[in-house]
């Protein structure tokens, strides 16, 4: 296929193109770029065949369900919406004016890099987003999520709780464990528990008396698990990270923020806060600062506008301001934040702002009227801004996407998408890796863009179904998480993506140029198995090989050249249940030491909430 033209995505193998599509139209003239370019051309068709619909969300408990071995169904995804379909959907028209490319999982069509003209630049065009592909595969995009329309709490799910730990390898039989219930850096001792002392039954199955017991030859060990010790609401609530920061792991959940000893799962530190948290930053600054989002009081009607800035490492509080949630129709929709640099932005639908990570200083905030508003921001190396567009046609969306400075808020770079697609998450910041959809219609693709703002090349996604995992808790309802997906990673020149995977089928973890979108090779998991890239390391992509209830979990890397995932890291059978129990789960290898963690807690009773598993760590 012909690549699409420059700055335009292509889009996932987008279905073949609509024979009676309208001839493309001018677009509008780039803020960033000055006079319009080339005319891109227009959207890509539907499917050939809408994919399923998702399933509804199930009418709100009279009492919290009982967490979960078993996630309840989706419920429509954000905005109102249906759920949008998952990777494996048919791939249409890429937002890049590309021709709809095959989806993953969904028939193919063509592409916008060759294929018929897509959104993204299938014909020479100012909107240098790839064409679409169908939305992400044969499970929708919203795959894990729980149910989400504004206050209708769905089934209830475990959250990473936050307090009591069991310390495995220990010899004391009552030796107190942490339970972070007091102020900044001072944690009170909680309830004593069993530590084993090896002479248990294995654990895992039967019993917890000592989980290393059964530990075979080669097998990891485990170096703690924690319990949830925080009363939490009837429905539960989101967990924040895990985030690892020298020696510390630190999670948020409810009305408190926890530091734990990455080694020893010892209370670290916990730092009480007045009301919920409603927002966190996906990764904290180097030096381990971050910032979080409160609600500004209790109840239903509160909003999430108060800014915390929390250091990971030691637990202590720092700046704090209220942000100006507007009213009407300029009021400000659930925020996120990111972290670039000395930088950390809030945005929501209506404003943006950018602060100083240090004292908390304005530095920028929304543009003027009349121009392109940011509505969400993803940090890290660098600072990618999402902005909305207003257009002559209330029937059609206009989206663009820009590197800013950090210091000024002001685009360095500009790239347009097709009318009606939208943003939808930021894989990669450095290299600039971009998934994008055209809701409605159920169109996705994945495009990556050059340092300077042009078209390096859309993902021809193939046959294959996609699903990379971007639920779990810090769900926003109304605003727009660009970060925080597990199931993709990228380094210079490759960008990594998992396969999906229906039950006992193995996936497999696919490489694609990110100079031309074509697959490079792909790299099968074991029988049965399902793998998840989740960083690099080097130039090996570093995977996590899931537990199954007869299969322990894994840390494996697969070479630059593909191949079969290499084990590092061997989990225990004797604690396969435990580690695939936790429920929309978040996984974070540092140091040698695997973390997983559940992504909601909740129970249906005080006792059950207690003894709900929320997060556990391997090392060799």
């Amino acid at each position: 296929m012909t690549q699409p033209p420059s700055n335009q995505p292509p889009g996932f193998g987008a279905p073949n193109p609509d024979p009676n599509q309208n001839p493309a139209q001018n677009p509008p003239q780039n803020p960033a770029s000055g006079p319009a370019q080339n005319p891109a051309p227009n959207p890509p068709p539907m499917p050939p065949q809408a994919p399923p619909m998702p399933p509804q969300a199930p009418p709100a408990p009279a009492q919290a369900p009982q967490a979960p071995q078993t996630p309840p169904p989706a419920a429509p995804g954000p905005y109102g919406q249906p759920p949008q379909p998952g990777y494996g959907y048919p791939q249409q028209p890429g937002p890049y004016n590309q021709p709809p490319q095959p989806g993953y999982g969904y028939p193919q069509q063509p592409g916008p890099y060759g294929q018929q003209p897509g959104p993204y630049g299938q014909q020479p065009g100012q909107y240098g987003y790839p064409a679409p592909a169908p939305a992400p595969g044969g499970k929708n995009p919203f795959k894990g999520k729980p149910g989400v329309v504004v206050a209708a709490a769905v089934a209830a799910a475990l959250v990473i709780g936050g307090g009591t730990w069991f310390a495995l390898s220990g010899d004391d039989e009552d030796k107190p464990v942490a339970k972070p219930t007091a102020t900044s850096g001072t944690p009170k001792p909680s309830e004593s528990v069993d530590q084993g002392d090896g002479s248990g039954d294995g654990g895992g199955r039967n019993g917890e008396d000592d989980l290393n017991a059964g530990r075979k030859p080669g097998e990891a060990k485990i170096n703690w698990l924690l319990k949830n010790n925080v009363d939490l609401p009837r429905n539960g609530a989101d967990v924040f990270g895990p985030w690892v920061t020298g020696d510390v792991v630190a999670k948020a959940m409810y009305k408190g923020i926890s530091g734990f000893g990455l080694s020893d799962g010892a209370s670290k530190w916990h730092l009480d806060l007045p009301f919920e948290v409603c927002a966190a930053a996906p990764e904290p600054a180097a030096d381990g600062t971050t910032v979080i989002g409160i609600n500004d009081k209790a109840g239903d009607r509160a909003d999430c506008t108060v800014l915390q800035q929390v250091n990971l490492k030691t637990g202590k509080a720092g700046w704090k301001k209220t942000l100006d949630k507007g009213t009407g129709f300029s009021s400000l929709s659930d925020i996120t934040l990111a972290i670039s640099g000395t930088t950390v932005t809030a945005a929501g639908t209506n404003n943006s702002w950018g602060f100083s990570l240090t004292d908390g200083k304005p530095l920028f905030g929304k543009p003027a009227a009349g121009q392109c508003q940011p509505y969400a921001f993803a940090g890290g190396a660098k600072l990618i801004a999402a902005a909305s567009c207003r257009t002559s046609d209330v029937s059609k969306k206009q989206e663009q996407i820009s590197e800013v400075d950090p210091n000024t808020g002001k685009p360095r770079w500009t790239f347009k998408l097709q009318p009606n697609w939208e943003v939808d998450k930021v894989y990669s910041v450095n290299p600039l890796v971009v998934s994008a959809q055209q809701r409605d219609e159920k169109k996705w693709t994945v495009f990556a863009v050059t340092p300077d703002g042009k078209l390096r090349s859309q993902i021809q996604g193939g046959n294959d179904k996609y699903a990379p995992d971007c639920g779990g808790g810090a769900f926003v309802i109304f605003g727009r998480n660009l970060q925080g997906c597990q199931g993709v990673a990228a380094d210079a020149g490759t960008f990594y993506m998992a396969t999906d995977s229906e039950y006992r089928q193995a996936n497999a973890v696919v490489a694609f140029d990110l100079n031309t979108g074509k697959q490079k090779w792909r790299a099968a998991a074991p029988a049965e198995r399902t793998i998840t890239p989740l960083r690099m390391e080097g130039s090996e992509v570093v995977v996590y090989m899931k537990a199954m209830y007869d299969k322990g979990g894994a840390v494996a890397t697969i070479a630059p050249t593909g191949g079969t995932p290499k084990i590092l890291q061997q989990h225990p059978l004797a604690t396969a249940e435990i580690e695939d129990d936790y429920y929309n789960p978040a996984y974070v290898y540092s140091g040698g030491t695997f973390v997983v963690a559940a992504g909601r807690v909740s129970a249906r009773n005080d006792a059950e909430e207690k003894e709900t598993k929320t997060m556990m760590a391997f090392s060799k």
